[in-house]
């Protein structure tokens, strides 16, 4: 079968692009190289599948690509693209996330609509619950985004909602809470609190400490979505959480243990867009997909120490 993966140079597209070709899918990959953070960062994400004779790529933004010529033959359509951040959702920058997360999903979607595909399957996200006051938090609790970022994602998931039911499209989002592991974003709390233990910086940290957030490892996430595939209901929504939820503050000890480092603390304010608490109940996930998150924190958190020190080895 092939499939289509937008964000295929991203953190989480390019891990879900190795795993589906390692399962012996043919894999397109699209990605606009988007600014938001370093090319190179991008670049060596993927660098290891331009070897894979069953992986194209196509560098270029799906808002101008001729997505029908594309799209077409393809079986699953993985759509991972999208202009990440919460901090940075505010202000100018709005038009960036409405283009790049509304209607290049809209524009995807009017593209989809009369191929006969498998599956269809968005990349949500936990933002979309800001401040939800049901913890945990389900698929059917109450949505209230609290940034522009968590606006923006919701409205992909009704565009994909609306297109299975006028059109039939074989939708199902995601919504996946805090991942994290080796190929983490640099603008993330855990790529950017190792990189300032490696470099001898003190760690920033919003706020008091005692948020919590369902951590989740990127390989439980590309579990959940391989396994939509075969088994996700069309017009579903599934939360994809870690079974990791841990106050800010207690997960420095960890770190502290994992890098054998004393690691001096930079207290900053609150950020506007950060919610208190996150936990997703994962109930329908384990009934539907099978879902089990089996990576424990301190593991993920060592795995993504060895890859920073491994990456910033090689650039510098």
């Amino acid at each position: 079968m092939k499939c289509i993966v937008t964000g295929a140079a991203g953190f989480i597209g390019s891990h879900l692009s190795r795993r589906l070709l390692d399962e012996g899918f043919s894999v397109t990959g699209i990605d606009s190289y988007s600014d938001y953070y370093p090319r190179w960062i991008k670049e060596k994400n993927i660098s290891s599948l331009f070897d894979r004779k069953d992986f194209q790529f196509i560098a270029g933004d799906i808002n101008s690509l001729n997505l029908t010529g594309i799209l077409k033959q393809s079986d699953i359509i993985y759509h991972l693209a999208a202009q990440a951040g919460v901090r940075a959702s505010w202000g100018r920058s709005f038009s960036i996330y409405t283009k790049n997360n509304i209607e290049a999903t809209q524009r995807l979607l009017e593209a989809t609509k009369n191929l006969r595909i498998k599956k269809f399957i968005f990349a949500s996200s936990s933002s979309v619950y800001g401040y939800s006051p049901e913890l945990p938090m389900s698929e059917t609790s109450l949505l209230f985004p609290y940034s522009p970022y968590g606006v923006t994602k919701l409205a992909a998931e009704n565009l994909c909602f609306l297109y299975h039911k006028n059109y039939g499209v074989p939708t199902v989002s995601l919504r996946f809470f805090t991942v994290y592991g080796p190929g983490q974003r640099p603008d993330m709390a855990f790529h950017k609190f190792l990189k300032c233990v490696m470099e001898g910086k003190p760690l920033p940290i919003f706020g008091d400490g005692k948020q919590t957030r369902d951590f989740t490892y990127i390989s439980d996430i590309i579990d959940a979505n391989v396994a939509c595939i075969d088994f996700g209901k069309p017009g579903e929504i599934y939360n994809i959480g870690g079974g990791n939820r841990k106050k800010l503050k207690d997960l420095f000890p960890i770190l502290e243990d994992i890098c054998k480092k004393k690691i001096p603390l930079q207290w900053e304010n609150k950020q506007k867009g950060d919610v208190p608490h996150t936990l997703a109940s994962i109930r329908k996930a384990q009934e539907d997909l099978d879902y089990s998150p089996g990576t424990d924190i301190r593991e993920g958190l060592a795995k993504e120490w060895t890859w920073i020190q491994s990456l910033y080895a090689q650039k510098g």
